[in-house]
């Protein structure tokens, strides 16, 4: 989640040099700290220097794990200072990817959207829809502001509901219904001079803050940690006291699955899975002035990278890879059900 704290109470440009900083202390977590870096450079107002740091991730020989996500930021970053056919161009390229991941979408979309292309903000959200929630049971929670961007852009449009806007009505869940947080009307009503209209207005913003502090509750998921079968061999070699916790990497795989499941069926949302590497676990331990022997570090450290932005969501989207590395579909692999 980008940071929204005013910039009269936080130092922004100063946060973004810590978080440049600590990008270079932690290269495995680079993407994640760049990126909120480049967040607060936007809200400092120094646009140019955040343009900077997309292309230092775009231009890194390391793979991103979010490239599409990387430039749809940088497009809208482009857009506000002036550079708009740089943005289209870049806008368009995504759009032609076709990103699996739902965040991408919703940033280009939001883009078009603020810059009054609304039939454009209105096909993107839609394309992103049709291509991640064709034939999925329920959409995943990363999905729901894709959702609720494009009931909010027909809405504007006056465009009649469809089978998605009635999805995006059932998955809000403020008192207020996503017709009347999305009115046109509502512009108006701030320049009434009619204090039952105004209040009716400060209720409906007040909804709209709640929905947007329940998502920043939820900066990372509930993780569960998982170890490929490389690396697991070299912590158990290294570490024989975990041998007990881990004691084959089928296993391991299979207790990672039953555990998500069994937290999903207990109504955890916003479920996720970190990779760990024996390096970067050998250094957390260190810096907790612990032994990486000890079991109980292993929550801890799974906790650490997905505060770190290094969890995948989990159940993958459809058609998505299976998380365990296999290299086949999850439905194929571990999505499949006895």
């Amino acid at each position: 989640m980008r940071p929204d704290t005013p910039a009269e109470n936080v130092d922004h440009t100063t946060e973004a040099a810590r978080l440049e900083r600590t990008a270079g202390l932690y290269p495995e977590d680079a993407e994640a700290l760049l990126l909120q870096a480049a967040a607060h450079l936007e809200l400092a107002g120094d646009r140019p220097a955040a343009t900077a740091l997309y292309d230092r991730l775009l231009s890194s020989s390391v793979a991103l794990d979010s490239p599409y996500l990387v430039r749809a930021l940088k497009a809208s970053n482009l857009w506000e200072y002036g550079h708009e056919a740089e943005a289209r161009a870049i806008i368009d390229g995504v759009r032609a990817a076709s990103p699996r991941d739902p965040a991408p979408w919703v940033i280009v979309a939001e883009a078009l959207e603020s810059h009054d292309e609304l039939e454009q903000a209105q096909e993107t959200f839609s394309e992103g829809a049709r291509l991640l929630l064709t034939d999925v049971p329920e959409p995943p929670y990363s999905a729901h502001p894709l959702m609720f961007g494009r009931h909010r852009v027909r809405r504007m449009l006056g465009l009649a509901h469809d089978e998605w806007d009635i999805l995006a009505d059932t998955l809000h869940s403020m008192p207020i219904s996503l017709d009347e947080l999305h009115d046109p009307k509502r512009v108006w009503s701030l320049g009434s001079e009619n204090p039952a209209e105004l209040e009716a207005e400060i209720s409906r913003l007040r909804a709209e803050l709640g929905a947007y502090r329940e998502a920043l509750s939820r900066p990372f998921p509930v993780a569960v940690l998982h170890w490929t079968a490389d690396e697991l061999a070299e912590l158990v070699a290294a570490y024989p006291d975990l041998a007990e916790e881990y004691p084959s990497h089928e296993e391991h795989l299979a207790t990672i699955e039953a555990s998500l499941r069994e937290l999903s069926a207990s109504g955890t949302p916003n479920l996720g899975i970190v990779t760990g590497t024996v390096p970067s676990y050998e250094a957390f331990a260190a810096s907790e002035l612990a032994s990486p022997g000890d079991a109980t570090l292993l929550p801890q450290y799974a906790t650490t990278l997905a505060a770190r932005g290094r969890a995948v969501a989990w159940p993958p989207q459809r058609g998505v890879a299976c998380w365990c590395g296999a290299g086949r579909g999850y439905g194929e692999c571990h999505g499949m059900r006895a």
